[in-house]
């Protein structure tokens, strides 16, 4: 079955502007009872900020066996995307950090270079999509909003936990379910992307953005961590205010091409796909063993390179209570249905 798909070949604007209708699929029921920042779902399979531009997106993948759907990241000023390509595929093995250099590669391998800049509508679009979409879905499926900051000249850093808790109360007020702060974009090189790094600084906007967004579940979205030490700085400066935290954004990597040139004026990218799984699934571990996570209850999100039902089982047993797919789902949008069925296929029967 041939399902559309985003065509890498065409602009953010032209993919946006040619969202899929929702199909008719039969969607296995996936084993067992699963919540989403307490909230119950039917399954722990959703979508991370992404590939979903807009509430068609949303609406399409809900219906393909997603059951929390994140809205693609916004703003609250519109920004174009980087020119094409937004989406390199790239040859590697998995990735463990450290900047390496990767060569590209003409057919997609399970991994690509992703640069899209983080564009946005404006907010009176997007607000109506959201609101939009939130009164089309079904109530059985949860609508996750991914929000950021946009630096100014001259601001602060209040002033740009102010943007972030803008945006974020402006999400809720549109019917989202859950509202999340992206802190790390390998994309950019400002603040906005990088919060995750600067713990202190994280804590000040997360604070801002509890304070408006009230008692609605809200994730902080965090790149590569590696480091016990670090984590630890982590979840100490925002457990007090987030639900939980999805990670892991990508492994960033220089890109060149055959002849040896770079891409992207020779700046790093975010891999994401399969070479990223093996990192973020021992992130998610890593973060599940730290005492801090385990006493606040943080919920966390695993992201990176699952395609598979055994994938998602390595998630939930690294720790992660959910697992969002992302290139997987936008290479092969029947992924959720394969893994429900795989799933379903192999529950182990309780002993009688």
């Amino acid at each position: 079955m041939h399902l559309p798909r985003y065509d890498p070949s065409r602009t953010y604007r032209w993919n946006y502007d040619h969202a899929p209708a929702p199909v008719e699929v039969e969607v296995p029921d996936c084993p067992g009872e699963w919540s989403f920042c307490g909230c119950r779902v039917g399954s722990p399979l959703g979508v991370p900020a992404g590939p979903l531009l807009n509430g068609d997106w949303v609406l399409y993948y809900a219906s393909l066996g997603f059951d929390v759907l994140t809205y693609k990241t916004v703003r609250s000023s519109a920004r174009e995307c980087y020119p094409l390509p937004n989406l390199q595929p790239v040859a590697t093995d998995q990735l463990s950090g450290g900047h390496p250099t990767l060569p590209t590669t003409p057919k997609m391998q399970g991994s690509w270079a992703v640069s899209y800049g983080m564009p946005s509508a404006t907010p009176d679009v997007w607000r109506a999509d959201v609101e939009r979409t939130r009164d089309t879905l079904d109530r059985s499926k949860l609508l996750s909003v991914s929000v950021v900051g946009t630096i100014e000249d001259g601001w602060s850093l209040e002033d740009l936990a102010a943007d972030y808790a803008r945006c974020a109360k402006w999400a809720v007020e549109s019917g989202a379910d859950v509202v999340e702060t992206n802190f790390s974009c390998p994309n950019v090189s400002t603040c906005d992307g990088q919060l995750y790094q600067q713990p202190e600084d994280a804590a000040v906007v997360a604070e801002t953005v509890r304070q408006a967004v009230g008692d609605v579940p809200y994730l902080a979205k965090i790149g590569h961590v590696t480091s016990p030490d670090d984590a630890d700085e982590l979840v100490e400066a925002l457990r007090p205010f987030v639900t939980g935290l999805a990670m892991t954004n990508s492994v960033a990597a220089v890109v060149e091409h055959s002849d040896g040139t770079t891409m992207f004026d020779g700046q790093p990218r975010g891999i994401c796909g399969d070479a990223t799984r093996h990192a973020s699934v021992t992130q998610t571990r890593l973060f599940r063993n730290r005492g801090a996570a385990r006493d606040a209850a943080l919920e966390l999100v695993g992201v990176g390179g699952a395609s598979s039902a055994d994938h998602v089982r390595d998630y939930l047993d690294a720790g992660a209570s959910a697992v969002h797919v992302a290139t997987a789902a936008m290479v092969d949008p029947l992924v959720a249905v394969r893994i429900r069925a795989d799933l379903a296929a192999n529950v182990t029967p309780s002993p009688t």
